[in-house]
């Protein structure tokens, strides 16, 4: 099956690899490039040999922390994979990796069935609509139901899945699958497959499954209805004409299964990636802007380059800049223009990457992922297009961090290095923030969460060489209106020798549903200027950095402005964005506010002997319980809970649970404090 792969964009796949934590995608990338051919020999995430999961920390934890891209070719065409994170904490490196990707296998477990991470990261493919594939992996463990997983996908994932797999055998048993398109079954013994017919007690099963497969496909295929209604089945060449199309559309979702650990299953998920998922033609072009109208690109060799960076990396040899190319061909040496800043930045080299490992290449095509050295001051979301054709191509949305610790050097001595370390991290990661409190002078670094924090912290004494100290992580807490005023008139004038400064506003603040801000004018008469009702706003703007309450930012919120005077010659944009500003602030002080905390969904597995315990600490914790489900021996337990009571969790559950208990998080946005 293994072929020399061509470099035409029909060949090419580029997809990423989705999950929640211990899913195994690791172990699924990593059996994919061996039996592929990319490697030597099979990589194990506990004896930390796997390709992908390099880093050190990664190794050390046993978990993806940083997304990695590597290669492979399998059947003439060319996969470029991107194995991404698992944790909720590193949940930014999947938003950036699902930016660049054409296509996604998402992994789930086939005893968990459909876990938050999976769910969470399923939400952000949605987003940028990329088509997937499933795989039911751990067939091989005591409790894998392949039944169970799909109905979990069925019933959290509101998408139709389309099983196109019968497993052989259950648990320590699970030898094989049956291939319901072609009605053959797949034996592995070892390493090695075999096909064969379908064993005779599973015939009338296999039979059955393949019938419910056809009217599930009918009923979201047209041509497949149509020769579903005249044919007494669907032929093997329609089917899977019908399951590319609908993979592609999103309209249903193929599940295959298999044992990653145990080698079970990785050659059809290979022939799946093929013949399922998109190639760059097969995706809308991609679209800019340009002098603010929007232009597209098509995936062309021809075409002016235009290419997005996803992801930054300082190395032992270099820094290393990754691009995605939607158009055009890129060659070493080339200048290409950076669209932000309207700078030129040369290309001296071109890298196909392999995790940690790359090989030189003279030049990169439409559609392909490499790492280019030279670029200085490219980041994460840059456009580098060709000069003379400028594009600025949407960046990745990157997640406002919700911890924060202070960092401090060991040393004085040290103080400029920890700097530069620190804008390093920031760089490579922009879900890292760094700044200095005002008030204490501290630098403060924050992140999506508390691991996301150890790990940057771990990256300083070991990549950086410093000795640094941390403080307890502190959270980004804000402030939301709860009733608001009327008619609050504020008059700025300040006359202090030349020209002056007036400007009277009248404002009514009130909440507002969600998070964002809302600006309206109902000035009539010309009362106020339309320049200056744009000063107001940004005046409004200003003022919602920091709130009454304790200097938060203030969020949910709608500002009327409704009258104001202006001065035939002091009146200015200033001095009505100071104004609005001051005014807001004063409105702010007048409003009844309440302050938010970030909360998290926190999913609690613990044998059924100690949930009570959990419960308890769960409340004690300001927990508010919303689910308790029961599953063969253990209890899930969700809850919602302040993130600050999450700090030094993972060491209270495992005292309470004889190290027996799991627990996982998803951001749940804000809630008030109760405490």
């Amino acid at each position: 099956m293994r072929a020399q792969v061509s470099n035409p964009l029909t060949v090419i796949r580029n997809l990423g690899i989705l999950a929640h934590v211990d899913a195994g995608k690791t172990t699924v990338t990593e059996r994919m490039l061996y039996l592929a051919g990319a490697t030597y020999k099979r990589g194990e995430v506990h004896d930390g040999t796997t390709v992908t999961d390099f880093d050190s920390q990664e190794r050390d934890r046993g978990i993806t922390i940083f997304a990695a891209a590597v290669s492979c070719a399998w059947d003439g065409h060319r996969i470029n994979v991107i194995d991404t994170p698992g944790h909720v904490d590193f949940s930014d490196e999947v938003e950036r990796s699902l930016r660049v990707l054409d296509g996604a296998i998402a992994v789930f477990d086939a005893v968990a069935g459909v876990e938050p991470q999976s769910e969470s990261v399923w939400r952000r493919a949605d987003r940028h609509g990329v088509p997937r594939i499933a795989f039911v992996n751990k067939l091989d463990r005591a409790g894998a139901d392949l039944d169970a997983a799909v109905e979990s996908i069925r019933r959290r994932l509101h998408r139709s899945p389309l099983v196109v797999q019968l497993p052989i055998g259950s648990e320590d048993a699970f030898t094989g699958v049956v291939d319901l398109l072609r009605m053959r079954a797949l034996v592995w013994s070892g390493e090695a497959l075999e096909e064969c017919p379908v064993p005779e007690d599973l015939l009338e099963e296999a039979r059955r499954r393949r019938r419910l497969l056809e009217e599930a496909v009918a009923e979201l295929h047209p041509r497949a209805l149509e020769e579903f209604c005249s044919q007494p089945s669907i032929s093997d060449g329609t089917l899977a004409g019908a399951l590319r199309d609908l993979t592609r559309s999103g309209a249903g979702l193929v599940v295959l299964c298999g044992s990653a650990y145990r080698n079970r299953g990785i050659e059809p998920l290979l022939d799946a990636v093929v013949a399922y998922l998109p190639s760059p033609l097969d995706v809308p072009a991609v679209r800019g802007t340009l002098d603010g109208d929007e232009q597209e690109r098509a995936a062309d060799p021809d075409a002016p380059l235009a290419a997005l960076v996803f992801k930054v990396s300082a190395t032992a040899t270099g820094r290393h800049t990754y691009l995605r190319l939607y158009s055009g061909t890129l060659r070493k040496g080339d200048t290409v223009l950076d669209t932000g800043t309207g700078r030129a930045e040369r290309v001296s080299r071109i890298l196909r990457v392999q995790a940690d490992r790359h090989t030189e290449v003279d030049l990169a095509l439409a559609g392909d992922i490499v790492a280019v050295v030279g670029p200085k001051d490219a980041r994460t979301g840059t456009t580098l297009c060709a000069p003379g054709a400028p594009l600025l191509l949407e960046p990745p949305d990157a997640t406002e961090p919700v911890v924060s610790v202070a960092v401090e050097p060991r040393r004085s001595t040290d103080s400029d290095r920890l700097a530069a370390a620190l804008a390093r991290l920031a760089e490579e990661d922009p879900s890292l923030t760094v700044r200095t409190d005002a008030e204490t002078g501290q630098t403060i670094l924050s992140g999506l969460g508390e691991l996301h924090l150890e790990v940057a912290v771990e990256k300083l004494r070991r990549g950086h060489g410093l000795e640094v100290g941390v403080g307890r992580p502190q959270v980004a807490h804000r402030e939301r209106v709860v009733s608001g005023v009327s008619g609050l008139l504020y008059r700025h004038v300040k006359q202090d020798g030349g020209k002056g400064q007036f400007a009277h506003v009248l404002l009514d603040v009130e909440p507002l549903d969600g998070d964002g801000f809302e600006f309206r004018s109902t000035v009539v008469g010309g009362r106020v200027p339309r320049e200056y009702v744009k000063a107001v706003e940004a005046g409004c703007r200003d003022a919602l950095s920091g709130g009454p309450l304790g200097g938060h930012p203030v969020m949910g919120l709608r500002v009327t402005l409704t009258d104001g005077a202006t001065h035939s010659k002091d009146s200015s944009e200033l001095a009505f964005h100071t104004a609005a500003r001051l005014g807001l602030r004063e409105a702010l002080r007048s409003c009844a506010m309440v302050l938010l905390e970030p909360v998290v969904e926190v999913t609690v597995t613990v044998p059924d002997d100690a949930a009570g315990g959990v419960l308890g600490d769960l409340a004690a914790r300001h927990g508010r319980i919303s689910g308790s489900e029961a599953r063969a021996g253990t209890v899930v337990i969700t809850a919602v809970v302040p993130l600050a009571e999450v700090f030094g969790y993972a060491t209270r559950l495992r005292s309470r649970t004889q190290g027996r208990g799991t627990f996982t998080t998803r951001a749940a946005g804000y809630a008030p404090v109760n405490r």
